[in-house]
């Protein structure tokens, strides 16, 4: 019977570990062809029969790709609207989530439901009324306008995704902090900041990813060709008739997925506990 029980067991194991392994391949192919594409030269990309792997392998459809257009320029825009968009609207949602939890009253009632009733909202519908607002503070074409409508945006969100880590504090340490004659802002920077480390490494990447690959309202806002983020610019890789100039266009999409990938490589571990710590406790 142990025998058996042991063999079940690592079959079991096995089909869990070939699961996840098929599951990461699915996840990862995309990127894996993009990144091919963008190796290949024009001549296998316009093959009839395309291979998995490029022939002959170059860097040439990235130095088209800088060639072609201000790319750098253009991902210093999107990060610095990213990083302010995200880490505003995390100060934001901080106290704003901790009152929410902590003191329920009809006003927190009524956040709770905005939180709910926004995010049900599509783009196009508050695009014109926002376009308005901003034309009339003379914030269109501009990247903070840009970042004051990311911060709007990803606040229901992050209010939402810290509530439950709030929750997770226990009440008992911010009456044992208030008993040793600590306020409010002192126990919610010396008592509370700490615990939710995780929590607000998750919020600020998820806000920060949310920023960096919207697309919609910086196409509308930004018509400056110096002021627009790289999302916008990789549509300029389309011809006159819709045609892609495929080779370069791969080559600018895995420059921009770089940042991404960077920020959740150096921050995984907090990442994922942070979502699994919000997940159970919260």
């Amino acid at each position: 019977m142990s025998a058996n029980r042991a063999l079940s067991r690592a079959a079991g194991r096995t089909g869990q570990y070939a699961a996840l392994l098929c599951y990461l391949v699915f996840l990862a192919f995309p990127l894996l062809w993009l990144l091919s594409t963008s190796l290949k030269s024009p001549r296998e990309l316009g093959s009839i029969d395309p291979a998995w792997l490029p022939r002959h392998p170059g860097l040439d459809n990235y130095r088209a790709a800088f060639d072609a257009q201000p790319l750098l320029h253009s991902a210093l825009n999107s990060l610095t609207v990213a990083v302010s968009a995200s880490l505003i609207s995390v100060a934001v949602a901080v106290p704003a989530a901790y009152v929410m939890v902590r003191h329920r009253t009809r006003v927190s009632r009524a956040g709770t439901a905005w939180i709910l009733v926004s995010q049900m909202v599509p783009f196009v519908l508050v695009i014109i009324p926002l376009f308005l607002v901003l034309k009339n503070l003379r914030m269109i074409d501009s990247i903070p306008g840009l970042i004051i409508v990311y911060v709007v945006w990803n606040l229901p969100f992050s209010l939402w995704m810290l509530q439950g880590y709030v929750k997770a504090v226990p009440v008992s340490l911010e009456e044992a902090a208030a008993m040793d004659g600590a306020g409010r802002l002192r126990t919610l920077v010396s008592v509370v900041l700490p615990l939710l480390a995780p929590g607000l490494v998750a919020t600020l990447m998820f806000s920060f990813v949310t920023a960096w690959n919207e697309f919609f309202f910086a196409l509308v806002l930004l018509k400056s060709p110096e002021n627009q983020t790289m999302s916008v610019i990789l549509t300029r890789f389309l011809g006159a008739e819709g045609v892609a100039d495929l080779g370069p266009l791969a080559a600018a999409s895995v420059l921009a997925t770089l940042p991404s990938l960077v920020f959740f490589a150096l921050l995984q571990r907090r990442l994922v506990g942070g979502m699994l710590s919000g997940a159970v406790k919260g």
